[in-house]
């Protein structure tokens, strides 16, 4: 009996985190179809919450390798990305041409002020490294995510966000539980070695799944094969965005960027998957749209 007390204990720790993950999964589901119905600038805001906690979780775990990034520089320059991907679909007479403005004078921006702001900082030491940390966040959490708000304001935006945002999601949950009970052979070892191969077709077939139900769903302007293609492209983002975060906290030795989610870690936990999916499938439904991806 006394050798059976630390499994027991083991089984319900385990138990207890799948239940805490599930019920957070739950409620993130439930707020986000919300904010996806929504629209607008509650959409808006929601991201730039996210992008603005996610930026602080990617430049805290960098800073723990000694790295001394401009991060609340960083974070207004995502929260700018963002709100610039809302506002474009606006003209205004005081900008002369503003989509074709308002994008590359941020990115113009973003480089050059953290360069100068560096250049007159007391300890210029690993001055061009801290210069890149603070790029590559505003990169990886704000102009990757900005994407969203693209998708949102196509056309049948509702529909096509509802669809590329469950597919990503449900690929981890289906990656997770096929790995969890089938996993055998690793197929990332040297960056996530709880990844295997049977967990990965896992969860490709259930976001091929999603991606035909909600395309039916929402009725879609994509033909079948079209619809288990931009799955199974999804899925493989979903996967390597993943890894790409894993490759992250492997280099700055962290276990996870937070612990702001129960059961799920922190907010770049919980979105590595859809920073790599959102730009991938922004222009997956333009080629559609613009019939650039024919029928066969």
């Amino acid at each position: 009996m006394a050798a059976a007390a630390p499994a027991i204990g083991v089984c319900y720790l385990g138990s207890y985190m799948i239940v805490k993950r599930i019920v957070t999964g739950l409620v993130l589901a439930v707020i986000v179809a919300i904010l996806i119905c929504t629209g607008g600038i509650p959409f808006v805001a929601a991201l730039c919450i996210i992008a603005t906690l996610a930026s602080l979780e990617f430049y805290r775990i960098v800073k723990s390798q000694g790295v001394r990034p401009l991060s609340w520089l960083g974070i207004v320059f995502s929260i700018l990305l963002i709100v610039n991907a809302y506002i474009q679909q606006y003209n205004y007479p005081f900008l002369p041409y503003p989509r074709d403005f308002t994008l590359p004078l941020l990115l113009a921006l973003m480089t050059l002020i953290p360069l100068i702001w560096l250049l007159f900082r007391p300890n210029k030491d690993n001055a061009f490294i801290n210069w890149g940390w603070t790029v590559a966040g505003i990169l990886y959490t704000g102009w990757l995510l900005s994407f969203y708000i693209q998708i949102r304001l196509l056309e049948n935006g509702i529909g096509w966000i509802f669809l590329v945002v469950s597919c990503t999601a449900l690929c981890d949950v289906g990656a997770y539980v096929v790995g969890s009970n089938l996993g055998k052979h690793a197929m990332a070892s040297s960056v996530s070695p709880g990844k295997t191969w049977e967990g990965s077709a896992g969860g490709l077939a259930t976001s091929i799944i999603i991606a035909v139900i909600l395309a039916i769903a929402f009725k879609l302007p994509l033909y079948y094969w079209q619809m288990i293609a931009a799955g199974l492209i999804i899925g493989i983002f979903a996967q390597l965005g993943d890894l790409v975060e894993s490759l992250l906290k492997r280099n700055v030795h962290a276990k996870d960027a937070g612990n702001l989610l129960p059961g799920h870690g922190g907010i770049l936990d919980r979105i590595d998957s859809h920073l790599l999916v959102a730009p991938v499938a922004y222009y997956l439904i333009v080629l559609v749209n613009n019939q650039g991806w024919p029928p066969v």
